[in-house]
């Protein structure tokens, strides 16, 4: 299509159009070459001699100039658009860039002018010359403003002072001035139209407030004064000229709160409801942006994501809409099938407000009502007629009413009413032995549960709730004890619900997602009945709630690369801020456990299976650490670190359990004079990412003592020398301990040194009695601190340890006839190659892989399950008979019990 064809299409659309070509206020020789092409900054910058109009001063010129620029590309964007040669987001970009060109025209141009009369402003404690920004709100600011519409700014400059002229002004005079002439270069009508109207009015105190700002007072607004729909506002928040000042990162902790903030439901159901009683006052039903289903529904479904998770989740620190609804289908948020059709539905909804803005050059968004007109607007979205157009909006509207209804609605709307006897166990105007009765008739024993609730109503914390936190914990006390009284446990599930509910109660934010998500409760109330470590996990970390409404929480996804990948992104999306780094390894973890733990409980996991899940949680954190506590690291000698961790112990053998310590040991490959201390300095910043509490909790303890020379060693050490040190001078017990050890993480070559050292060491020929006096020697060194209890499977003869010291014997006395043995594949496999090998007879090594499964099981259920300790029973007595019996054919002698 040619630019006259192109021309021809769009006419009969827009009168404003067919206005200005007919009355020869756009120049073919201008406008045709424009339309083979988007437009960009450059070709604003080459519009005319901008630079001679900042010179000159010719204020006239100049807002002339930026008033013909806009009817040029106002052109282009309506001849492109209604020939279907452009997309919406052409249409939007190209409108908010000449925003953002004109709006630095201005500001070069009022700087400059009144800096001649006063002098340059200079801050009051920096003594720096100081410039304004100016900050785009609403659609401007996401990059989607649409062709007629208002722009909201809000002026901002860094600090009081004065400026440096004869003619001296204070700051606030100074950029007050300029943000007057700001306005008017581009607000003003004159006969060349205007370029846009201004609105000032989201700035601080609105109308009432002083046009300009400086920071520290802004900042101080935000803390003391912001309202929630100014956290709403602030979303789009951007800086369009080249003095950001900070700005964005004040008002970030203002947008995106740190914790995840189930508030923002009330704030935005709040601005929605005002907006439909405006919409109805006064007759706007058929406004595309603001009645159901329109364009603002779009808009709110994708911002009340934001305030709630944006702060935790850096990618939904976004502008626009659009961008804000891709991300949340990435992140699985929302089903890719529901961000498709809001997608869908805001391209038509879009087009369809600008096809009623082409016509006149008019901000509205109201269908039009006379049949003329609707039949156009019916062509121009490509419909044989007004009905067609019309049914194709009502469903598209209908679609986005559903989908925010069902993302808004209100939680009465969602939870069944609460049992009013159980109601009256909370209200204080019921005597207790009414309250006992009922609490008894619900399954409750006792008088814990009534003394508890009556301390809780009776303590400081519950009365110096704020009025909404308290009416949200009424409305909650009495569906926990409903959720209690269906589990198996009431009373102590009651307990641990009380006690999450006290620990949150501060924290309005959870408080109001139990109201947002009744259904989570009978979850939660299930969850706690079984375990009183996932209670105290949920209670130090209640952010995990939001782990209950996942569609995923049982299904098993064993693909650590996806998790890899996934939690590499969302440390990118950090930009280096090591403290959101920190913060969002934790919450990684945390999830990630929890979900583990859920599906333990379910049964879906074998004891085996979910170690080796939470070791491969473990060394993807510490893979993630290595390069971001590098990059932190300063005077490095090296771009690339020679390093690697190695895990010991339980880590090493794949056997974490919940609370399980990291063992680390840290090695280098590196000759050059600094790496000792580069290496000793990144060592020390690995072990602090680990382990340093932040404000989402902590990761893990770390044990580094199993290094060469233990608590007296090196942080880090050289690979040559960790293999003299395990030639020359490392006791029988660190050899044991290398049995365990594996490359985690770092620099492969150092890793695969290592392994070397590693299967060197254990394939050395030992001599067998020597070895098993050392063995049994080392055993009996525990007993003291460890003594063989007959309920702690770990440390009763025949129990854990016993497994763990035959097994490791095995390798040291027999891995160099029998590589097979030093492979890391724990010790259950390992007691099966020795069997295998002939080395240890068949049928008691298989009821040894039994018995330390059974053990494991047994250590698993003290800590998840709420089991203090084995049950002493014939099946363990057995298993302790069967290790025993191992222990004496390998080691040649009845295991001593003290």
């Amino acid at each position: 299509m040619t630019p006259e064809q192109m021309i021809a299409s769009a006419r009969p659309y827009s009168q404003y159009l067919s206005r200005h070509l007919d009355n020869g206020m756009l120049q073919p020789s201008i406008l045709l070459p424009l339309l083979t092409r988007p437009l960009t900054s450059e070709d604003f910058a080459a519009f005319t001699d901008w630079t001679a109009l900042q010179v000159t001063g010719n204020e006239t010129e100049l807002a002339r100039q930026l008033r013909l620029l806009r009817r040029y590309v106002m052109a282009h964007i309506i001849i492109r658009d209604l020939a279907r040669i452009s997309d919406l987001d052409e249409v939007t970009g190209t409108i908010t860039r000449l925003a953002d060109f004109a709006i630095n025209m201005a500001e070069q141009f009022s700087h400059h002018y009144y800096a001649g009369l006063y002098g340059e402003p200079i801050g009051h404690l920096s003594q720096a010359t100081q410039r304004l920004s100016v900050v785009a709100m609403g659609k401007m600011g996401g990059y989607e403003l649409n062709v007629s519409s208002d722009i909201d700014l809000i002026f901002i400059f860094p600090e009081s002072g004065n400026t440096n002229g004869k003619r001296e002004k204070s700051n606030q005079e100074f950029f007050t001035k300029v943000g007057q002439k700001i306005i008017a270069l581009l607000n003003d009508l004159s006969g060349d139209g205007q370029v846009f109207r201004v609105d000032m009015r989201l700035r601080p105190d609105g109308d009432s407030g002083p046009l300009v700002i400086n920071e520290t007072a802004l900042e101080q607004y935000l803390v003391t004064q912001g309202r929630e729909w100014e956290r709403y506002a602030w979303i789009k928040g951007r800086v369009v000229t080249p003095h950001d000042n900070g700005i964005s990162a004040l008002v970030r902790p203002f947008v995106f709160r740190k914790y995840l903030d189930f508030n923002a439901y009330d704030a935005m159901r709040s601005l929605h409801k005002q907006i439909r009683q405006e919409v109805l006052r006064k007759g706007m039903a058929d406004n595309v942006k603001l009645g159901a289903g329109g364009i603002r529904e779009v808009e709110f479904i994708a911002q009340v994501f934001q305030l709630i998770r944006g702060g935790q989740v850096r990618a939904l620190q976004c502008k626009g809409t659009q961008e804000t609804l891709r991300q949340l289908a990435r992140l699985d948020m929302l089903e890719p099938e529901t961000v498709e059709t809001l997608l869908s539905a805001y391209r038509f909804l879009r087009d369809t407000e600008h096809r009623l803005q082409y016509w006149d050059d008019q901000q509205t968004q109201m269908l039009p009502e006379h049949p003329e007109q609707q039949a156009l607007l019916a062509q121009s979205m490509g419909f044989a007629d007004y009905a067609a157009f019309s049914g194709s909006l009502h469903v598209q509207r209908q679609a986005v009413n559903s989908i925010f209804n069902d993302i808004l609605t209100n939680p009465e709307d969602k939870s069944k009413p609460a049992d009013p006897e159980l109601n009256r166990i909370w209200q204080s105007n019921t005597d207790d032995d009414e309250r006992m009765a009922l609490l008894q008739q619900h399954g409750f024993q006792g008088r814990d549960a009534l003394q508890r609730l009556r301390a809780i109503h009776h303590g400081s914390q519950y009365r110096q709730l704020s009025a909404s936190a308290k009416q949200r914990f009424d409305d909650l006390v009495p569906q926990l004890l409903t959720v209690a009284a269906g589990c198996a446990n009431p009373n102590p599930t009651l307990m641990r619900l009380l006690d999450f509910l006290e620990a949150i109660g501060r924290r309005s934010a959870y408080l109001a997602f139990l109201q947002e998500h009744p259904e989570a409760l009978g979850q939660l109330a299930t969850l706690m009945s079984q375990s009183n470590w996932v209670s105290t996990y949920l209670r130090h970390h209640p952010v995990l709630l939001d782990e209950l409404l996942s569609a995923q929480l049982l299904e098993i996804d064993t693909d650590w690369h996806a998790r890899q990948t996934e939690l590499a992104r969302l440390l990118d999306d950090c930009r280096g801020d090591v403290e959101a780094q920190m913060d969002v390894l934790r919450r990684f973890q945390h999830a990630q456990t929890f979900r583990l733990a859920v599906q333990d409980l379910a049964g879906l996991w074998t004891i085996e299976a979910l170690s080796d899940q939470l070791s491969a949680l473990a060394d993807l954190i510490v893979q993630q650490v290595l390069p971001r506590a590098w990059a932190d690291l300063h005077k490095r000698h090296t771009n690339t670190p020679h390093f690697a961790v190695m895990g010991y112990g339980k880590l090493g053998g794949k056997e974490l359990g919940y609370t399980s310590d990291l063992d680390l040991v840290y090695l280098y490959n590196d000759d050059h004079p600094d790496a000792a201390d580069t290496y000793a300095r990144l060592a020390r910043r690995i072990t602090s990412w680990l382990t340093v509490p932040t404000g989402a909790g902590t990761l893990y303890e770390v044990d580094l003592r199993l290094r060469p020379n233990g608590d007296s060693g090196f942080a880090a050490t050289h690979i040559n020398a960790f293999d003299r040190y395990e030639r020359e001078n490392a006791w029988t017990w660190e050899h044991q301990a290398l049995t365990r050890a594996r490359f985690i993480a770092g620099d492969e070559q150092t890793g695969e040194r290592f392994n070397a050292v590693r299967d060197d060491m254990l394939s050395r020929p030992r001599d067998p009695s020597t070895l098993k006096t050392d063995i049994i020697g080392m055993r009996e060194k525990m007993f003291p601190t460890h003594p063989p209890e007959i309920r702690n499977v770990k440390y009763a003869r025949g129990g854990v340890v016993d497994v763990e010291f035959i097994v490791q014997y095995l390798i040291l006395a027999h891995a160099h006839q029998y590589p097979q043995l030093l492979q890391n594949y724990g010790n259950i496999a390992l007691l099966s190659i020795a069997a295998d090998l002939d080395l240890i007879d068949e049928t008691l090594a298989e009821a040894s892989r039994t018995a330390y499964r059974y053990y494991r099981q047994q250590q698993h259920n003290t800590r998840l399950r709420d089991a203090t300790h084995a049950e002493v029973n014939e099946t363990l007595l057995g298993y302790y008979h069967v290790v025993k019996t191992l222990w004496t054919q390998v080691f040649g002698e009845t295991p001593k019990e003290e």
